[in-house]
């Protein structure tokens, strides 16, 4: 059997099992995420439209397998985050075939470190 760590105590007073948090720790990190999501530009604003929308298709029907995983690819992702570059946006040198898990997991962790 493999050792488990102590429950934390948390500020809030919460007793929460290692690796999980508590109800306050997520309505925070809600109410934060509402008040950024208030500010941030639309998809369509940031140059997701359907000319992107054509242009990821013929990308993952060429490269249909995620280059991390081999999984099956869903999401083209800008390997350096292209932050408002429209020649960085649209440079194809610069996207690569990803699956959901993959994009959604250490691929934005990365991303939020930088």
């Amino acid at each position: 059997m493999m050792p488990v760590r102590a429950p934390s105590i948390r500020m809030c007073g919460c007793v929460v099992p290692s690796g999980q948090r508590c109800q306050h720790m997520i309505a925070r990190d809600r109410e934060r995420k509402a008040r950024h999501d208030q500010h941030r530009p639309s998809a369509r604003q940031r140059g997701y439209d359907g000319k992107w929308q054509q242009a990821r298709a013929e990308f993952l029907k060429a490269y249909p397998r995620c280059t991390r995983c081999g999984a099956p690819a869903s999401v083209v992702n800008h390997r350096i985050p292209h932050k408002g570059d429209r020649k960085l946006f649209w440079s194809r040198s610069n996207w690569e075939a990803v699956c959901t898990p993959c994009h959604n997991g250490p691929i934005q962790s990365q991303e939020a470190r930088r």
